[in-house]
């Protein structure tokens, strides 16, 4: 048990440094690689088209990282439990929580306990639960809307600049290890290999981000909790699927969906009407 909870501080720890690098190395490839040499000498006609790129990318990133922060700023803790319960060694919970009542989780990463807890998230290093299960929906849609928004552009990149074709399907696939060899035998650059290994990461971090929002979007739909449902217990849900909707993004949902801004009050769990796990 002591290995594995050294594990997840660890990955606590890791995953923000990597979401930032990740986010830093994007940012610098568009406007530094990407838009100067898609577009070199932009004419009348195709600064329109640059303006447009660039307003584009600048939305999707500014608010990726606005719902991170949101997601920060607005962790799920309960503000009523002070005291932090001590977990007996033969506890039947995963190793990083430990269920307590009225949805209410001791998480023993955060060291706090978590109202209506859903998962701990490593990217962000906290907890998601009730107050910042918008906040992290909305960085899921971003997140991928801009990775996806990138790997285009990548691919728009190899091809003007490396005369790469990508017609072909299998092309994307065989991309990789053709890379890495030709990059050993000395054909290709390394920035070469690292633009190829990028378009790989913004791959798989869009398909991640797009999978989690799916999930969660259905979990809050049906007002259940991840972690509910790893204890195989079934919530019977006295609302219906808009209100449940309606309380996590509140009523000006359309608001929070071109900008990271509150759009529902954070409330108190004495006045929110409490399920049983």
């Amino acid at each position: 048990m002591f290995t594995r909870m050294l594990k997840l501080r660890l990955l606590n720890a890791v995953a923000p440094a990597y979401f930032f690098v990740a986010t830093a190395v994007t940012f610098i490839l568009h406007f530094f690689l990407f838009i100067p040499s898609i577009f070199p000498n932009p004419d009348t006609s195709l600064r329109s088209s640059t303006t447009l790129h660039t307003a584009v990318f600048l939305f999707l990133m500014f608010n990726a990282l606005g719902n991170y922060i949101m997601t920060i700023k607005y962790p799920a803790e309960s503000a009523n439990d002070t005291a932090i319960p001590v977990c007996s060694p033969h506890c039947s919970d995963k190793v990083d929580a430990h269920y307590l009542l009225n949805g209410r989780h001791f998480c023993k990463l955060c060291k706090k306990v978590i109202f209506r807890r859903d998962h701990h998230c490593f990217f962000t290093g906290n907890c998601i639960g009730n107050k910042n299960m918008r906040y992290f929906i909305m960085f899921c849609i971003y997140t991928s809307c801009t990775c996806m928004y990138s790997l285009v552009l990548g691919v728009a990149f190899l091809t003007v600049e490396y005369s790469i074709s990508f017609e072909n399907p299998l092309t994307f696939l065989t991309l990789l290890p053709l890379s890495t060899g030709y990059f050993f035998m000395g054909t290709i650059s390394g920035l070469q290999l690292f633009l190829v290994l990028m378009l790989y990461v913004w791959l798989g971090i869009g398909l991640v981000c797009a999978g989690f929002c799916c999930q969660q979007v259905l979990l809050v739909a049906r007002g259940q909790t991840w972690c509910q449902m790893q204890r195989g217990e079934l919530v019977e849900n006295r609302s219906p699927w808009r209100a449940n909707l309606k309380n996590v993004f509140g009523a000006r949902w359309i608001l929070g969906l071109i900008l990271p801004v509150q759009t529902v009050d954070t409330y108190s769990e004495d006045t929110d009407d409490l399920k049983q796990d």
